[in-house]
């Protein structure tokens, strides 16, 4: 049995449904069924806190006053991470999910503990969208700080094999560990009844997963076919744009937007539907395509 730190910049609710990444769920829960396992999340909460979790015990360090100087936030983020894997340490392996801030702080943290480090890849590292604004590749800082990861890292795992070759093309150590989602939580139905035929889509609402594409792509099948329906599932960050947009199209019966559920309540919408779309400019490992094919839904995407 080793012991592990797993350094998250949040996701992990203690309520275990809100405000959390089920992909982080899931592997707390596997790795606490073998390992002595402690999470470290640089911000779930404001204030400090300590609860368990799935079997892991989680150590929020809470929020840090950003400062005049330009850096000191991150230098007191990492001292107060130092603090706490020392504290609760020692530790045979930090494990950080996501190679931005989060794995430099806990690469940083290794180093000054003589610890090794593993990063997992969660997103857009290692790419840059300018026309969005997104990606760790647009600004100096991240770039470095994800320069930094890749070198001081003992291995790196991303979930697909473009990530792989975008990471092996640095240099970097990296190993391709596939996502998974927990088939208990997601099956095939009985029966799909249909018409009306429907369509699903599960992401917050932001540039990248492009949800202005997906609605454009929507009235041309309502064009040829009116009995489609489609459900949005996912937090809205764009003020009603997409709202406006679907009035816009006249598409606003033939979508309902649902905002954030929890995951299990999500499993009920895959299992009436007919398709999943996805319509992301970008994926490091599209859960949401596996949760659909769990249930049997086929996925139509964007190239």
């Amino acid at each position: 049995m080793a012991r592990i730190a797993l350094v998250v910049p949040g996701g992990v609710d203690r309520s275990g449904r809100e405000r959390v990444i089920p992909v982080l769920l899931w592997l707390i829960e596997r790795l606490a069924r073998r390992h002595e396992l402690s999470v470290f999340a640089l911000h779930q909460y404001e204030e400090p806190c300590v609860y368990s979790l799935l079997g892991a015990t989680v150590y929020n360090l809470g929020s840090v006053p950003r400062g005049a100087l330009p850096g000191l936030a991150l230098w007191r983020r990492g001292r107060l991470l130092v603090r706490a894997l020392r504290a609760a340490g020692p530790f045979d392996v930090l494990h950080a999910f996501w190679g931005d801030t989060t794995g430099w702080l806990t690469v940083m943290a290794g180093r000054w503990l003589d610890v090794p480090v593993l990063v997992s890849l969660g997103g857009g590292e290692l790419v840059a969208l300018p026309e969005i604004g997104y990606g760790s590749q647009l600004h100096a800082r991240a770039r470095l700080q994800v320069a930094q990861v890749g070198q001081l890292a003992v291995r790196m795992t991303a979930a697909t094999p473009a990530m792989c070759r975008q990471a092996e093309a640095r240099g970097f150590p990296v190993l391709e560990v596939p996502l998974g989602v927990d088939k208990r939580c997601f099956a095939p139905p009985l029966a799909r009844p249909g018409p009306p035929w429907r369509l699903l889509h599960v992401a917050s609402l932001n540039p990248v997963k492009d949800q202005a594409t997906l609605l454009r792509a929507l009235r041309r099948v309502i064009d040829a076919e009116p009995a489609v329906h489609l459900d949005i599932i996912g937090e809205d960050t764009l003020n009603g744009q997409i709202q406006a947009q679907a009035v816009a199209l006249g598409l606003d019966h033939h979508i309902t937007f649902h905002g954030f559920l929890p995951n299990d309540e999500i499993r009920a919408f895959y299992q009436r539907s007919h398709l999943f779309v996805l319509t992301s400019r970008h994926e490091a490992g599209p859960v949401a395509v596996l949760e659909a094919a769990a249930c049997a839904v086929p996925t139509v995407g964007t190239a």
